[in-house]
């Protein structure tokens, strides 16, 4: 099992992102990355590994834009 210190809140996340905590309720909404629950206050926690994963998508999506 992981560490809960493992993980990013949703406004640590965001920030990490650079996008609001609400763009990153609605991506989480919309399947777009992956939430887990606290266990104890239901507060949304992200992977900085699920998180990097979303900046690469970006950023091949963006390369391939640019052609």
């Amino acid at each position: 099992m992981e560490k809960l210190s493992d993980y990013l809140r949703i406004s640590e996340a965001a920030e990490y992102l650079g996008v609001s905590p609400n763009t990153l309720r609605n991506w989480v909404n919309a399947g777009k990355v992956v939430a887990i629950r606290h266990p104890v206050n239901d507060y949304r926690l992200f992977k900085r590994a699920d998180l990097d994963s979303l900046l690469k998508q970006v950023a091949v999506a963006s390369k391939r834009a640019a052609k």
